[in-house]
């Protein structure tokens, strides 16, 4: 009689990465070296945001404070990275963080990141051709929205006012390109990236020359004559401006993440891929802290110009020409975005359709340029359609849930992997990195689960020193509470900002008792049993590390609108109806249990 799975078994089962020779055997080709996943990390991530975001928020959040608002968003977003650069060297498959939650947590979560990921790169490439288009079209008076007007008028309310054909044609021609040629293209993309690179650092040199560090310390009484614009210095909104800023220019530094969806196309992926995270966040950064720190010194932060700052601040000071180099560079900084955003989606595709979890002809590599050519050119229609329909000014807060919710579960799969027992690596490159049990269950026939032994455990007071069944069930009840916390201090924050502030005793006693309880959860997991130390990339100081980046990307989803979280609600429901009906009877899992023998069993009696 053949074993039932329960709806839980079913949808928590792990993925087992097989044995699989030096580095993998893949489909895909492996061109990418260290530079190229730089450039690629850099390219994606260094766009739109670093000639516009620095200048809103300065004259609207933080005033010259930028700066440090920069500082400390680069800080949140390095902790996202260094467990990124984890699961890269112990995991190097295509896919990213769908891959990471598959190994750790379970298909259904795994699923969840995966759609959510797709979202992300959908809305973000959408975005930025949408952005190229209006860019262009502010150096051409408007032209081609007036041109597009006229052909192709579009009357409904949550369309755009136009169909926008230049958005449609850039996806399609990009899509096309990494279709038929990830190594040319990639070329390609590290000599825009390196061109904006060369731009950016023309922007901090020159605007250090006209730098005049008495912007820093504007005359409140000159400042004074808007209400709206603080109350001059260095923190004219005060610190809490400069962190509500921090959490802006989080959004900044969103799309690294995309190195690790290259996994089976980079050479030697156990280096090359934490290296290029760890090395693109921190060009980014330098990027971002010199820039803003010389547009803060070029001009007083209450005029600078939310739309085109650099810009602005170059003719400002009367250089034109500079004006115009950096205009050049903004445009070449949004197509390094735009083929960073496109890049990752049909990976990230294909790795699911791997696994039977979508389409399967989604997943088909083509035998000579050895890329997933029928996916790239699926995503490339459908992001372009949606480039070419839509007004994104509504939609662009939804690449923050995909981002934020992939960077929490791949921090709590850190903190799981740690502590499993069934999840094994070794630091032998020809021998399989990661063994993932075939269910669920933690339970064996030595070790049952009992008040005594749980209690006994939850202290550790046997001084276990191997990861066990019991103990890994406990650190994942542990890191499932801490989640919960963590929402709880959120919502508190957010809710009795104003009470806490004034020192309402209620409201003070809840918050203590929850930061305790945080604290007072990463204590009992650091009592567990952790896997052995190993030669690859490893996160530092968890679960402290992990716990904080969980913490900080909660606080963060939070601050969105109900409207995003509304949206966000649609996208889920179609993807868990496309999860239901076609990815779990036919899920990687699933067949490879019908070639064990189960077959003939049906779907609904398995269940």
């Amino acid at each position: 009689m053949v074993r039932q799975l329960s709806p839980w078994k079913v949808l928590t089962r792990r993925k087992n990465l097989q044995p699989d020779g030096s580095e993998g055997d893949t489909k895909l080709n492996r061109v990418l070296g260290l530079w190229d996943l730089t450039a690629l990390g850099v390219g994606s991530t260094l766009g739109a945001g670093v000639y516009v975001l620095a200048g809103q928020i300065a004259k609207d959040q933080a005033g010259p404070s930028v700066m440090i608002s920069f500082a400390i968003a680069a800080l949140a977003s390095l902790l996202a990275g260094v467990c990124y650069a984890e699961f890269g060297a112990r995991v190097p498959k295509a896919g990213s963080a769908y891959v990471y939650s598959y190994v750790c947590i379970g298909e259904f979560v795994a699923f969840v990141i995966g759609w959510n990921l797709m979202l992300e790169y959908v809305i973000g490439t959408a975005s930025v051709c949408r952005g190229i288009s209006l860019y262009l079209d502010s150096l051409l008076n408007d032209t081609l929205k007036n041109t597009f007007a006229e052909i192709a008028p579009m009357n409904v309310s949550f369309l755009g006012s136009y169909f926008d054909f230049l958005a449609f044609g850039l996806v399609v021609v990009f899509g096309v390109a990494l279709a038929f040629g990830v190594e040319t293209s990639t070329m390609a993309n590290n000599f825009v990236t390196c061109l904006n690179i060369f731009i950016l650092g023309f922007v901090i040199v020159a605007g250090a020359v006209k730098a005049d560090f008495s912007n820093w310390t504007v005359d409140p009484s000159t400042v004074s004559a808007n209400s709206t614009i603080g109350a001059g210095g260095f923190f004219p909104f005060g610190f809490e401006g400069t962190l509500r800023g921090a959490a802006t220019c989080f959004f900044g530094f969103v799309g690294f993440d995309c190195i690790a969806t290259t996994g089976e196309e980079v050479r030697n992926p156990r280096q090359n891929i934490p290296k290029s995270i760890l090395l693109s966040l921190l060009i980014i950064f330098l990027c971002y802290f010199g820039v803003s720190t010389v547009l803060t010194l070029m001009l007083p932060y209450y005029i600078q110009d939310v739309n085109a700052p650099l810009p602005y601040a170059f003719e400002y000071v009367g250089w034109p020409v500079a004006m115009w180099i950096v205009t050049v560079g903004g445009l070449v900084g949004l197509l390094a975005s735009l083929f960073g955003a496109l890049f990752p989606l049909p990976r990230v595709m294909y790795s699911m359709a791997q696994d039977g979890l979508l389409f399967k002809f989604l997943g088909k590599v083509s035998p000579r340029f050895r890329v997933p050519v029928t996916g790239s050119i699926v995503a490339a229609l459908f992001t372009a359609a949606i480039a070419g329909l839509f007004d994104l000014s509504q939609l662009v807060s939804l690449l923050s849930i995909g981002t934020l919710l992939a960077y929490s579960v791949v921090a709590i799969s850190i903190m799981l992997l740690r502590y499993m027992d069934n999840c094994e690596v070794d630091d032998n490159p020809g021998q399989r990195e990661v063994r993932a049990s075939e269910t669920t269950s933690l339970t064996s026939s030595s070790e049952r689960f009992t008040f005594g032994s749980v209690c006994t455990q939850l202290f550790n007071v046997h001084r276990i020193q191997e990861p066990n069944a019991i103990s890994s069930r406990i650190v994942g009840v542990l890191s499932t509470l801490f989640c919960l916390i963590a929402l709880g201090v959120g919502v508190l924050i957010m809710q009795a900002h104003s009470l806490i502030a004034s020192k309402e005793v209620w409201a003070l006693t809840l918050l203590v008792v929850l930061v305790v309880l945080m604290i007072l959860v990463i204590f009992l997991i650091c009592l567990q049993p952790r896997e052995a130390r190993g030669r690859l990339f490893r996160v530092p100081f968890v679960p402290i590390v992990p716990a904080i980046s969980i913490f900080i990307n909660i606080y963060l989803m939070l601050q969105l609108d109900t409207w995003t979280w509304i949206r966000f609600g649609v996208w889920m429901i179609v993807g868990l109806s496309i999860y239901f009906f076609y990815g779990l009877p036919n899920s990687y899992r699933e067949m490879k249990r019908q070639r064990a023998g189960w077959q003939k069993l049906k779907y609904s009696d398995r269940l």
